[in-house]
């Protein structure tokens, strides 16, 4: 596996300095300029959704970056369901946008909402904001989720609630899996590769190579309560970090007896 360099080599930062980052900054603009002009007539949010998904494959191009799905057959096996991923960098929302190939609703945190074209964008479609320091707007925000799920809209979340610092999986929070309890739909565990490597937080310059999606088999939870959210927030994560422990080729002893924790209870 590619692993990003440091100090990054001169060649990297100026062009991410001259190239990349004014290309982004257009395609951005064009591409939230267009989608909230269509916003005021497309109230279904299906053409702003292919706005998103054009603007996510630019900006994954414009970072020299390519785009692996493995698993994609786990995409097609329920209508609705809740998408779960690991947070490693800036560069994963367009990765998602760019290899789901359906329409989604994103739980993305507030502070997102204010900044040009991007915010507007999430206003304007219909994303969910989340406030993970307020308990109570936070219940709200799931609420929307739950009932967006309920209408037959698949949901997509970051259960870490914030990008890690140094590529690790990070604690969850449970609100992936009081989403997929509450409306009894399948909870869809996804890890995302090389895209801390492409441009982990606090860095400005690109580091390009393979990007890889991988998405694991959908976690039933028909029947389940939300007193079990816990339990299945820890079954989501080992999840996860067996899609990651897989990619790289060894099954932790950690990742293992973690599995066996959670299916025993």
């Amino acid at each position: 596996m590619r692993r990003r360099p440091h100090p990054m080599p001169r060649f990297y930062r100026w062009r991410t300095n001259l190239i990349q980052t004014p290309a982004l900054s257009i395609a951005t603009g064009i591409c939230g300029s267009m989608a909230l002009l269509v916003s005021l007539v497309d109230k279904s949010g299906r053409v702003q959704h292919r706005i998103a998904q054009v603007w996510a494959r630019l900006c994954v191009w414009i970072s020299g970056s390519y785009v692996t799905v493995r698993g994609a057959e786990h995409l097609g096996k329920h209508p609705v369901a809740v998408y779960a991923a690991n947070h490693t960098s800036y560069m994963d929302t367009p990765v998602i946008f760019a290899s789901l190939p359906f329409q989604f609703r994103i739980l993305a945190k507030k502070e997102l909402w204010p900044i040009a074209f991007i915010g507007w964008y999430l206003n304007r479609s219909g994303q969910i904001p989340i406030d993970v320091e307020n308990p109570r707007a936070t219940l709200s925000s799931l609420n929307v989720g739950v009932r967006a799920l309920r209408a037959g809209m698949p949901l997509f979340v970051f259960p870490e609630g914030g990008r890690t610092l140094d590529g690790a999986l990070q604690p969850f929070l449970s609100g992936a899996a009081y989403l997929a309890i509450r409306a009894q739909v399948p909870l869809v565990p996804i890890a995302l590769e090389g895209v801390y490597d492409l441009l982990p937080i606090h860095t400005h310059h690109f580091y390009p190579g393979e990007l890889t999606l991988r998405v694991g088999e959908p976690i039933e939870t028909k029947g389940m309560t939300v007193r079990q959210a816990e339990d299945l927030t820890a079954q989501l994560r080992a999840a996860i970090e067996r899609l990651i422990a897989a990619a790289e080729g060894a099954m932790p002893a950690e990742v293992q007896e973690r599995e066996s924790a959670v299916r025993n209870n």
